[in-house]
């Protein structure tokens, strides 16, 4: 009697046997193609086998886009694409080290314009980092965007969990913005600027330069924020690190300084008039604390430096579609507006109204040389500050 051709396996990768725990879901879980199932009892099931794997390898990865495949999106219908994505998939999941009322703005803008829920988690940039870093070792892959502190999500990117994704809205942006090859875009800054309690000291006489902080007139009068180790690297950056450190250990030496710790005690501190100047005070805090009409006001001096804080989506976003119109939602003008509104420095040049040349922190370089910044920071200010 002739044997009957029970079928053919196919393209391994594809192809293998099911079993009772396949039913339920548990084997194929991590599977990045469809489990075949069916058997070909019949001369002809060879090509239909042929045909169906053929069908699986053009078929699937439009089911299954990735972040990358996403990211790459173009022409006249890119937008209508990620939208049409992005509603199918239903919801995103970002981390935000911004103030919760800041990004819960956007997020319910998003969802207004687009029918996108976003679940948000907010926390300070170091435990955004790690949570991120322990989900990874873990396997699981919750978020699909991040938006923190350039250290942080430079070190994320470092280990490789980013995506680096095209967006248009990235010509309206400030140069220094994105970089080749790098895929968080900045998103917003944190500006350093030096700030003065108006009952205490009139404009006239405000510092107008960090040279002029070394007066005799300051002595006792000035504070410093205790961590700000990344704002004097900067600073040796634009100025030369023989300078920079040179001038501030004659500003200490000669009218001493207090440290203390937070950006938001410190301007508070300014109001209250406990620290008549502090030389690292946050400009969108200030800014915040005057339109409340609070005696308080701000001295750009140059360099005048700036942190960024960045946004990118995750490599393994099980949301990519959402993720990427995220993106392209908070960088435009319409989502800057949002965190201009809220006294955030935004990134779009098209909302900026700064009257300064801003010079960015170098993020790679500070999170290489940490370490070295933190102790001469800590030698010229802390040990040798009143």
């Amino acid at each position: 009697m002739k044997k009957q051709n029970r079928g053919s396996s196919f393209f391994p990768p594809l192809w293998r046997k099911v079993s009772r725990s396949d039913e339920r879901g548990e084997r194929f879980a991590q599977s990045p193609l469809p489990v075949l199932r069916t058997t070909f009892p019949h001369k002809g099931g060879r090509k239909i086998a042929a045909i169906a794997a053929l069908v699986f390898l053009f078929v699937t990865p439009a089911l299954a886009q990735t972040t990358a495949d996403v990211g790459r999106f173009a022409g006249p219908d890119r937008t209508a694409r990620l939208i049409a994505g992005a509603k199918k998939e239903g919801t995103l999941t970002l981390y935000s080290s911004a103030p919760l009322e800041v990004m819960g703005a956007v997020g319910a803008a998003f969802t207004r314009k687009y029918g996108v829920k976003v679940d948000l988690w907010r926390s300070a940039s170091e435990q955004i980092l790690q949570r991120v870093l322990t989900e990874a070792r873990g396997g699981r892959f919750a978020a699909d965007v991040m938006e923190t502190a350039g250290p942080d999500i430079e070190a994320a990117n470092r280990e490789k969990l980013l995506q680096a994704v095209t967006l248009p809205v990235t010509a309206e942006l400030m140069p220094e913005a994105v970089a080749p090859g790098r895929p968080w875009i900045v998103s917003r800054l944190s500006v350093f600027t030096i700030a003065y309690n108006t009952n205490l000291v009139r404009a006239a006489d405000a510092p107008k330069t960090y040279e002029d902080l070394a007066d005799p007139k300051w002595k006792g009068r000035l504070a410093i924020e205790a961590d700000d180790n990344n704002w004097l690297m900067a600073m040796a950056g634009a100025l030369g690190e023989q300078k920079t450190t040179a001038l501030f250990r004659d500003i200490v030496a000669k009218n001493g300084i207090s440290v203390r710790k937070g950006h938001s005690l410190m301007a508070n501190l300014v109001v209250s008039g406990e620290v008549p100047v502090a030389i690292t005070a946050y400009v969108d805090e200030v800014s915040q604390l005057k339109k409340a009409g609070a005696p308080i006001d701000t001295v750009f001096a140059a360099p005048t430096i700036a942190m960024p804080t960045a946004v990118a989506a995750f490599a393994r976003a099980a949301h990519p579609h959402a993720a990427v119109l995220f993106m392209d939602f908070l960088l435009s003008e319409e989502g800057q507006k949002i965190l201009a509104a809220h006294n955030v420095v935004p990134s779009n040049l098209k909302v900026q109204r700064l009257p300064v040349k801003l010079t960015l922190m170098d993020v790679p370089k500070y999170l290489d040389e940490n370490a070295r910044w933190v102790r001469l920071y800590r030698d010229i200010f802390i040990a040798r500050g009143r």
